[in-house]
């Protein structure tokens, strides 16, 4: 197991850069500062990492937790409108 192993698409970043790899999401986490670190969100997705790199671990699992670290706190888009209203029945007795 391995550090280099990458995920199955890119995590995209604020900066408009990506996360390519666990060793990018692990040195994306050890760059935050030691209050946002210890935050459960971000303690969820070094956990999922390391297990991925170091344990043989899922790295889809890895993925899932760094994507919604990286979203804990962000607004939720509103759903999108209805393009068709749907049908209405007649009851014939």
């Amino acid at each position: 197991m391995t550090w280099s192993r990458r995920f199955d698409a890119p995590i995209p970043l604020h900066s408009g850069d990506g996360i390519r790899t666990l060793k990018e999401a692990g040195e994306y986490i050890v760059g935050l500062s030691k209050a946002e670190q210890n935050k459960q969100h971000w303690q969820l997705a070094a956990q999922e990492l390391m297990a991925a790199a170091e344990r043989g671990g899922i790295v889809m699992m890895a993925d899932i937790a760094m994507r919604q670290a990286l979203a804990h706190g962000c607004p939720k888009a509103p759903p999108a409108p209805r393009k068709k209203r749907g049908e209405s029945y007649r009851i014939i007795r």
